[in-house]
């Protein structure tokens, strides 16, 4: 189409059609978005809500007030802190183990020539597929006659256990992805299989560790089967398993406590993750263009 103005002819602008997928792709997105972000939202509103507004307000409305009385309550008298503290004794050491041994593992399966290593990568791999709720009965009893129950290395040997053989395989498959020429020119260096180890393997893989450290943080971090479990005193709760039995006087659930308490468990690790992998990424795309 045209148009003519003081004998010019000027040429229309065709509009573009607006396209029905990528409509229908951005209502998709904002449903999704609202879905994912509307629980959290909501939990954190309702973490400052009173009891009574909870048992006289609709679920949605907002607190009269945006106090932090609730979250004061289940830091203090709710145990969250200790809770907390018993997550920190249960999870650091297991994740320094999974480390050490995994990434010792993966060296010794991908890069080490010995025979029988495929045979023992398989069996690594087998322990992927064993449900823990199988095990769970027979390492209580073991636990139990070794006087080890009453502490927190129940849980750390346990989740050990049961995060080696991902952790093994993760870490194999980055060795894997390492070029053979590398180890050969350092053993043709004079460098020591110890050396290479720790000189050369490591500093190669050190993203892919820092990936397999969050993804097990997470993993261990959020357990509540094994936990409740293997915790045989209020002590000795982790914080999963003491917001399960969080309960206020005479068996009562204040459900303003409950929520902060929640909201501080959830948004902690939330934010945790955030900073994590912000350094993963940074550290993933700095490595991918030296050389």
């Amino acid at each position: 189409m045209t148009s003519t103005t003081a004998g010019r002819i000027i040429p229309r602008r065709r509009r573009r059609p607006i396209r029905l997928a990528g409509v229908l792709i951005a209502v998709g997105l904002a449903v999704l978005l609202v879905f994912e972000l509307y629980p959290l939202v909501w939990l954190f509103i309702s973490s400052f809500k009173t009891q009574n507004e909870f048992n006289t307000e609709p679920f949605w409305s907002l607190p009269a007030t945006f106090s932090f009385d609730n979250y004061v309550q289940a830091w203090t008298s709710g145990n969250i802190a200790q809770y907390a503290v018993n997550s920190v004794l249960a999870v650091v050491p297991a994740l320094f183990f999974l480390v050490v041994l995994g990434t010792a593992a993966a060296f010794a399966l991908e890069v080490m020539v010995w025979k029988g290593r495929a045979g023992v990568l398989l069996y690594f791999l087998a322990g992927v597929m064993v449900p823990a709720q199988m095990i769970l009965l027979p390492l209580f009893n073991v636990y139990f006659r070794t006087g080890l129950t009453g502490t927190l290395w129940p849980l750390i040997i346990t989740y050990t256990a049961l995060g080696l053989p991902l952790t093994t395989f993760l870490l194999a498959t980055y060795f894997r992805a390492i070029p053979r020429e590398v180890f050969e020119a350092a053993t043709l260096d004079g460098a020591s299989i110890y050396r290479q180890f720790f000189s050369v393997g490591i500093p190669m893989i050190r993203n892919a560790i820092a990936t397999v450290l969050l993804v097990q943080f997470f993993f261990l971090w959020n357990d509540l089967l094994i936990a409740y479990t293997f915790t045989t005193s209020a002590k000795l709760r982790t914080i999963q398993v003491g917001l399960l039995a969080f309960n206020g006087q005479y068996g009562s659930v204040d459900w303003g406590p409950l929520f902060a308490a929640i909201s501080i468990n959830v948004f902690g690790t939330l934010v945790i993750y955030l900073a994590l992998n912000q350094q993963i990424m940074k550290g993933l795309t700095a490595g991918s263009v030296k050389g």
